[in-house]
């Protein structure tokens, strides 16, 4: 997963609005959003390593990881970012002491950003250089640097983000049509960054340039899936879009009713 903008607690009735993509190779194995077997999961699956880059719970757990791009760090990692995300949705911890007891073998993993929440928390953290932090209510979006770096490609997907679509997310008179061609127009955005603006991460400035589009199309690495997800108090509503590879522009969509957790 390499950009993910998140509306928390701005909207009305509607603490989580999130869109993103995932960035991949196109040969990783993959399946697409489902229901884990023999488990609270829903999410699409990454099949090399058995982890996933999004998920959430019918109970309104919810996580989603970006890599942190370093060019220079060629080192091996005994585990997979992916199973972050299962870990979190599979624990009942809250986000922050889950946040903070991750602090204590982050290093055991490559570069990631990291948002994980429930209907009443949101945290971020990087094992790059951030801390856990409990969100305010706000806009944050987040690419393969830290979130403070602000780079070129999160301002321009911020701006259409809170410019283009929190509106028409606030008027209940948006049809849903409209809503969905409003996404996956966002997250489709090929623009190039100039190279002047281009962050330094350790790889080619060809290579920067090509990653630093919201939407990324390359001969062996690209956008592989984008994801529109709303959690309302009662409901649940995640739409994810192939983007590639022989189910490229099917839509799988999971609509549920929001499960209370039992404190008996």
């Amino acid at each position: 997963m390499c950009i993910v903008a998140l509306a928390w607690q701005v909207l009305d009735d509607l603490p989580v609005c999130l869109i993103s993509n995932r960035d991949e190779f196109y040969h990783r194995p993959t399946s697409q959003l489902h229901r884990w077997t023999k488990s609270q999961i829903i999410a699409g699956q990454d099949l090399q390593s058995g982890g996933t880059w999004m998920g959430i719970t019918q109970q309104g757990r919810w996580a989603v990881v970006t890599n942190y791009r370093d060019g220079t760090d060629q080192r091996d990692y005994p585990t997979s970012r992916g199973h972050l995300i299962q870990a979190f949705l599979e624990s009942e911890q809250t986000p922050i002491r889950f946040a903070q007891q991750l602090e204590q073998s982050q290093m055991n993993y490559a570069g990631f950003n990291l948002f994980i929440g429930d209907q009443h928390q949101a945290v971020y953290m990087s094992n790059r250089g951030e801390a856990p932090q409990v969100l305010s209510k706000g806009v944050f979006v987040v690419s393969n640097g830290l979130m403070s770096d602000d780079w070129e490609k999160t301002q321009h997907l911020r701006k259409r983000f809170t410019q283009e679509f929190l509106p028409m997310m606030q008027l209940p008179s948006t049809p849903e049509a409209d809503l969905k061609y409003a996404v996956w127009d966002i997250l489709e955005d090929e623009r190039k960054i100039i190279p002047d603006l281009l962050p330094s991460t350790g790889i080619n400035l060809e290579m920067e340039a090509l990653l630093s589009s919201t939407f990324i199309q390359s001969p062996i690495y690209g956008t592989r899936c984008s994801n529109f997800l709303r959690m309302g108090k009662s409901e649940i509503d995640w739409i994810e879009k192939t983007q590639q590879g022989e189910h490229q522009g099917d839509l799988v969509q999971i609509k549920l009713p929001m499960i209370e957790k039992n404190t008996c």
